[in-house]
């Protein structure tokens, strides 16, 4: 455990590359977002409670994705170098993702907070508060967004390790292998007339059941990961 909790210290060594990349694409989005609702009237009988989103904070979700994948890249064959297996090595950037997900989540549940305090930021603006996904208690905020980093973060692991050991081509090649599957999916669906099972399934389910299903996407996500890099060359 300890060199996995080293591995994952040495990411965060570039603190600038972690933390001021994702805050700073998350906080010039949400200025940006801040001067366009600012300039958008109201209306009669709108305001906060009404909802105006924005959808941007994905900006923060979709950064710790090409963080993750990046951490993968840059980092694996200097730290097998060092002599850290391959194991320790994926446990101790895993490790990393799970920590800044928590703290990231408990930042945006406060950010969360303040946004309904002062009645979207004073323009009436729906940033850090997402419909049915991020509207709930604070506390399945910070778990839907402590779950939704997570995956990304694993997401873009698995993507780095896929660089790392097949390049390019490896990486279109994994892109055609989710698009085929998905296809698939959708064809068997189809064949089968569960369109409107789906569409059941998926409208009745809640916040807490769709962060269920993002925990166990996260949980295969990071044993793909862990059967590449395996076998990842350097």
């Amino acid at each position: 455990m300890s060199t996995s909790v080293n591995v994952a210290r040495y990411h965060v060594v570039d603190r600038g590359g972690v933390a001021a990349t994702s805050w700073g694409v998350l906080t010039f989005t949400f200025a940006v977002n801040l001067v366009i609702f600012s300039l958008i009237p109201v209306g009669n009988g709108g305001g906060y409670a009404h909802g105006r989103y924005s959808g941007a904070l994905a900006s923060l979700y979709i950064m710790f994705c090409v963080i993750g994948a990046i951490a993968i890249f840059r980092s694996l064959p200097f730290g097998l170098t060092l002599g850290a297996s391959r194991r320790s090595y994926y446990t101790g950037t895993a490790f990393l993702a799970v920590t800044l997900s928590a703290v990231y989540g408990l930042a945006l549940t406060a950010m969360q907070a303040i946004e309904r305090a002062t009645g979207g930021w004073g323009v009436a603006m729906h940033f850090f508060v997402v419909p049915y996904i991020l509207a709930g208690p604070w506390y399945l905020t910070w778990l839907t967004s402590f779950v939704g980093l997570t995956m990304l973060f694993v997401y873009g692991m698995w993507y780095g390790i896929v660089y790392r050991r097949w390049n390019l081509a490896g990486v279109l090649t994994f892109c055609a292998a989710q698009v085929t599957v998905l296809l698939a999916g959708a064809l068997v669906i189809t064949w089968t007339h569960a369109w409107p099972a789906v569409g059941r399934f998926f409208t009745g389910l809640s916040a807490a059941g769709l962060t269920g299903l993002l925990a166990a996407l996260t949980a295969a996500l990071l044993a793909g990961g862990y059967s590449t890099v395996r076998r990842a060359t350097v």
